[in-house]
């Protein structure tokens, strides 16, 4: 078999599987979507153990605890939600809502999250009664091709119909590609070449912008926990989470507290201009991220910087010569590094925030520490962002959580800033297709020319 007609079987496969399981009854389908949940519970060390050793990067501790924490969010987030037949009826509108599904969703997923991914985006394919085919990164094909192994097994025993989740056990850029383009939905978590090729394949597709998480400290928070909580976002898995805390406005006055704040707790602080540039040079070639720090131990990146930091060192914490484009150290920093900015004013603040966004990373979010509504607020009018995380570990709180409304998601949409076509977190109700009854609504009449044209608004 060559690898044009590859594509096409699984393709019909999936169709034929798709169209057997558009009958479940939503009873059905959510038991569906709850075994693909447990089976990443369940076997969470495994999966764990399997993608630190595949893709070399992040840690067992925090993968552990990401399959744990994310098989239970997004169960918990799904599992009272109506996706199948009527949805709902507006009394008021005279509009009654029908679930249908998409079809076949291509999900190409990334080895920065090579389990958790194809867990998410195949628990939101069959919630709204789609079959799933998922092109792995070639460097997590083994932890991809596992959990798909374990999902059919388990859901054989529900008279699930065969095939219905599918992987292409031998990734290359061609097959994914040729996925892409013969999909009903592509769903693109990764790269921007990646997305942006989702974005060219002809088919409705949803995909991700660049993180570069800006973090606001207010003056009126509690420096303690604020940055134990910065702290733990930027540690999280040696920092590849798109959601990561990046940069830190810090104000100004309250600049040396903060920092020996991160240094009790377990932090290096770079000053000298020497170990600064080399830090640098470490991170970044020519401006482009380094792939030999990405997703590596903190003591890892200090000996490619050739930087002594005590054992045991948690992130590394450095204040940038600039803002945005002035210094590379405001770009995206996918390895346990932070920076550190000064700010006089709020408004100072959000502006620089701002411009690290303008640099890198339109669209995605913003993390506030602060108990000022006003300053909240206007922070969310004055950054181009999805997301404004108020007072949480961004890192492992923005894609949705117990204790906040965002949609629990492995995929979180940029908007136009950064060329996304949602700005939202996606979930499941992007892959359902809504047909609309429109009832005649007698209780509704046309306006007079005068109620209309007249001078009142």
């Amino acid at each position: 078999m060559n690898e044009n007609s590859l594509i096409d079987v699984m393709i019909e496969k999936s169709r034929k599987a798709q169209l057997e399981f558009e009958k479940f009854t939503q009873e059905q389908i959510d038991k569906c979507v709850k075994i693909i949940a447990k089976v990443v519970f369940d076997n969470a060390e495994e999966f764990a153990r399997m993608a630190v050793a595949e893709t070399r990067m992040g840690n067992y501790e925090d993968k552990l605890k990401k399959k744990l924490g994310k098989s239970r969010i997004i169960w918990h987030s799904l599992k009272n939600k109506k996706s199948v037949g009527i949805l709902e009826h507006d009394e008021k509108t005279k509009i009654t809502l029908v679930a249908k599904p998409v079809g076949i969703v291509g999900a190409v997923t990334p080895c920065t999250n090579p389990v958790v991914t194809p867990m998410c985006n195949a628990m939101f394919a069959l919630k709204g009664g789609n079959s799933i085919i998922i092109a792995p990164h070639p460097r997590a094909k083994k932890c991809g091709k596992y959990f798909v192994d374990l999902c059919n097994e388990k859901l054989s025993a529900v008279k699930v119909p065969e095939n219905l989740i599918q992987i292409i056990e031998e990734p290359t850029i061609e097959l994914t590609n040729e996925l892409m383009r013969k999909v009903d939905v592509v769903v693109a978590t990764g790269g921007m070449g990646i997305v942006k090729a989702a974005y060219s394949s002809g088919k409705p597709s949803f995909g991700v912008g660049v993180g570069n998480v800006q973090v606001i400290m207010d003056r009126d928070i509690d420096i303690k926990d604020t940055v134990s909580k910065i702290i733990a976002g930027r540690a999280f898995d040696n920092g590849i989470i798109c959601s990561a805390e990046q940069t830190v406005m810090v104000p100004d006055e309250k600049f040396d507290e903060i920092v020996n704040e991160f240094k009790n707790n377990g932090c290096h602080f770079i000053s000298g201009k020497e170990e600064k540039q080399r830090l640098r040079d470490a991170l970044f070639i020519n401006g482009v991220p380094n792939k030999d720090v990405i997703g590596q131990a903190v003591s890892k990146i200090a000996e490619i910087a050739k930087i002594d930091i005590p054992s045991g060192t948690k992130v590394i914490v450095v204040e940038t010569d600039g803002i945005g484009k002035e210094d590379v150290f405001c770009k995206e920093k996918m390895c346990p590094v932070i920076a550190l900015i000064r700010y006089r004013d709020f408004a100072e603040a959000v502006r620089y925030a701002q411009a690290n966004l303008d640099f890198e990373g339109k669209g995605h979010s913003v993390s506030v520490h602060s108990g000022n509504k006003e300053n909240i607020e206007y922070a969310a009018l004055n950054v181009k962002v999805s997301r404004i995380l108020i007072n949480q570990i961004c890192a492992t709180s923005n894609g949705g959580s117990f204790f906040n409304g965002l949609a629990a998601t492995t995929t979180l949409g940029c908007g136009s800033w950064g060329n996304n076509s949602i700005s939202e977190n996606f979930d499941y109700k992007h892959l359902l297709n809504i047909s609309r009854i429109a009832y005649f609504n007698e209780s509704l009449k046309a306006p007079s020319d005068e109620e209309l044209w007249g001078d009142s608004l």
